[in-house]
């Protein structure tokens, strides 16, 4: 093989940045999908349900 041709293929200078760039993007829409999973009504109630099970448990057994 031509030796500039097996050195662009193996190459592999600026990986890091991107991988960084896509870990990145993965993790604030991760963040983004918490938060409106965390602000919804249903997910609140549920939340409130667990607490008021562990303290009733907690204080009242």
């Amino acid at each position: 093989m031509n030796p500039r041709i097996n050195q662009a293929i193996t190459n592999e200078e600026g990986m890091t940045t991107a991988e960084y760039a896509v870990g990145t993007v993965a993790a604030a829409g991760l963040g983004g999908l918490l938060l409106k999973m965390l602000t919804s009504p249903e997910v609140q109630d549920l939340f409130w349900k667990i607490i008021q099970q562990a303290f009733s448990f907690l204080f009242f057994s």
